[in-house]
């Protein structure tokens, strides 16, 4: 699962549609049907074997690379959901821009929204406006997301539940129940309601910092309620058959793993801002949807073309460092596998990410996109890299 010792390219090309219509005056449904090719940077297999992309650094580089590829297209239904907008009252009403899965319109300051249906989980949750957004920032799996955060995801990240926000005058307030896949990892989507399954809460407060700039200050707590593997039993059952440890012939009952994050973003000039995410989970368990981290803090700047009278342009740099529980660093050391690590062995150091970019915006619907990361310990194996990784984004919407 470790990176290729030589030089290797990967591509990934998506295109989506976003489809949105109001049923009701306040009641909207979305869906958004995608066609996709490509994998991510991985291992190759042997001659005449299929790519095995998408592998070899837990915060992976794409953020447009999902677990699975293939060599020729194929279309799926990546979201399709239905949101309910309730007003409360609280003031004049706000404008609503209209957007990609957003309808224009007007909202009461006091609000409650509920969506339901097939959509990402981080679509609601763990939003920031600097590192979010993989079609005109960073790329980087531990940069636009928490690392720690083990939400409720297919292999492309998306599932089905239900989330509520409710926004108040001065703070925000979401929650939400997803389903977890069937196995860890996998294709399928649990069908049972709440047999294997998610929750997540996530408490915003406006900031007004640095001469009254906005910003915004997140905690979220979520448990992932499954089928998952703990480290140390698979660990235990290789010694006693003496083979290599794996997580998946210890999933013999259902666990409770936790984790919790605090997400930063703050403007500190007009046009400049900063971001960072704190974020951490019981590593006595198995990943078991997004990656190999079991804490992890992500730091970064961000700078907006206004600034430049380049009002279609930005900028931006960011570093991540990844860590593993003791526990996981064992199961790793000993020979186990993980969602995108493993090397068969394990001189452990954590991961260490630098990504920076610069998005040009040739028009206002169409830009290209320089990126560069480098990787120090990909996988954890001190015996592996640095690894330089070099990106050329194009995006171009209608």
């Amino acid at each position: 699962m470790s990176l290729a010792p030589q030089a290797d390219t990967a591509k990934t090309v998506d295109a989506t549609v976003f489809f949105g219509v109001r049923i009701a005056s306040n009641t909207e449904f979305y869906v958004n049907p995608e066609v996709d090719q490509g994998f991510g940077l991985g291992q190759p297999r042997p001659p005449g074997k299929s790519y095995f992309g998408t592998a070899g650094i837990a915060g992976f580089p794409s953020g447009e690379a999902y677990k699975v590829g293939s060599y020729s297209s194929y279309g799926r239904i990546m979201r399709t959901f239905v949101r309910q907008t309730i007003n409360l009252g609280g003031g004049d009403l706000q404008a609503v821009d209209p957007d990609i899965n957003q309808l224009g319109g007007s909202i009461d300051p006091a609000h409650i929204i509920v969506t339901a249906g097939k959509f990402s989980v981080v679509d609601v949750f763990d939003t920031n406006p600097y590192a979010h957004d993989t079609k005109h920032d960073f790329l980087n799996w531990t940069i636009i997301d928490m690392g720690a955060f083990d939400y409720a995801a297919d292999a492309w990240g998306y599932t089905y539940g239900a989330s509520a926000e409710w926004t108040a005058a001065h703070s925000t307030l979401r929650v939400g129940l997803f389903q977890l896949s069937k196995v860890p990892n996998q294709i399928a989507i649990e069908n049972a309601p709440f047999d294997e399954y998610s929750s997540v809460i996530e408490y915003e407060k406006p900031t007004s910092f640095l001469g009254r700039h906005p910003g915004s200050i997140k905690g979220l707590v979520y448990a992932d309620i499954g089928y998952m593997g703990p480290y140390a039993d698979a660990v235990s059952a290789a010694l006693i058959a003496d083979s290599l440890p794996n997580t998946a012939d210890v999933r013999t009952s259902k666990h409770i793993k936790t984790g919790t994050g605090i997400n930063i973003a703050q403007e500190i000039a007009p046009n400049i801002g900063v971001f960072a995410r704190l974020s951490a989970m019981n590593g006595t368990y198995e990943a078991y949807e997004f990656t190999d981290v079991d804490s992890s803090m992500s730091t970064g700047l961000s700078i907006d073309g206004h600034l430049y009278h380049r009002q279609d342009d930005s900028f931006g740099i960011a570093g991540a460092f990844n860590n593993l529980s003791a526990p996981a660093r064992q199961y790793f050391a000993d020979g186990g596998i993980g969602i995108l690590v493993g090397d068969g062995s394990l001189s452990y150091g954590g991961e260490r990410i630098l990504e920076t970019y610069y998005s040009l915006g040739i028009t206002k619907d169409f830009g290209l996109t320089l990126d560069y990361q480098y990787v120090k310990n990909p996988a954890y194996n001190v015996v592996r890299g640095p690894v330089s990784v070099y990106t050329l984004r194009y995006h171009a919407q209608i």
